[in-house]
């Protein structure tokens, strides 16, 4: 126990995770004394939902306090406050492809990769190939099949990892993403279709959580499944 925060230090060994820091709801000094104290511990540190700006003041006491701040760097894209030096992926683990329909999905896709990166995985994106223009995902089929395993991150309805799941024969994990006008509802339309999927066997998690996606198929490759039929 630290102050107002007890970190979980033997997840790394029992579940082979880090210990991920959800970022949105925490101050700033909060944000400090976690990552300080994972920084001492040998901890790698991955902090998700952190904005730019709470991002530059987590940098800038890290600074003037005990932590070298450049041990520590942001993603914009990711939206997370991460190790600047990451290890390096693990040949063996194989290689997790991330699709997002388009552009508007790039933030939650981000946060899946750095979090994979962050577990020694190596994480392919792949963006801009949604169900609108269904050509573009079939001319990315024989590259996916080298993956292990396949997240799927989408607004709107959330079709692509339907389709995807009907294509391909590695796990697949869908990520609805909040996007899309009106009924879209903040990613429940796509959460629902994804739920309601005639895909077998297609994986979903909550709303905007790349990060769940990503430990999802962590646990998968861990597992030793090769995804193969």
């Amino acid at each position: 126990m630290n102050g107002d925060h007890q970190l979980d230090l033997e997840r790394r060994g029992r579940l082979g995770m880090v210990e991920a820091i959800w970022g949105e709801h925490k101050s700033v000094d909060q944000l400090v004394r976690i990552i300080t104290t994972l920084e001492r511990a040998g901890e790698l540190i991955l902090a998700t939902r952190v904005d730019a700006d709470k991002a530059k003041a987590v940098l800038t006491l890290l600074r003037v306090g005990s932590l070298d701040a450049a041990s520590v760097r942001y993603d914009a894209e990711a939206r997370c406050l991460v190790t600047a030096a990451l290890p390096p992926p693990d040949p063996s683990l194989g290689t997790v492809a991330i699709l997002g329909g388009g552009s508007s999905d790039l933030a939650v896709a981000a946060e899946a990769r750095l979090s994979l990166l962050s577990h020694r995985v190596q994480a392919d994106l792949v963006l801009d190939v949604g169900v609108a223009g269904l050509a573009r995902l079939l001319g990315r089929l024989e590259h996916l099949r080298g993956a292990r395993v396949l997240i799927a991150c989408a607004g709107m309805e959330g079709a692509l990892p339907t389709v995807l799941a009907g294509l391909l024969p590695q796990p697949v994990i869908g990520v609805p993403v909040s996007v899309g006008y009106g009924v879209s509802a903040g990613g429940q339309a796509a959460l629902m279709g994804m739920l309601a999927s005639c895909a077998p066997g297609l994986s979903v998690v909550n709303i905007d959580n790349g990060y769940g996606a990503a430990m999802a198929a962590l646990r998968i490759l861990n597992s030793g499944v090769s995804g193969a039929p």
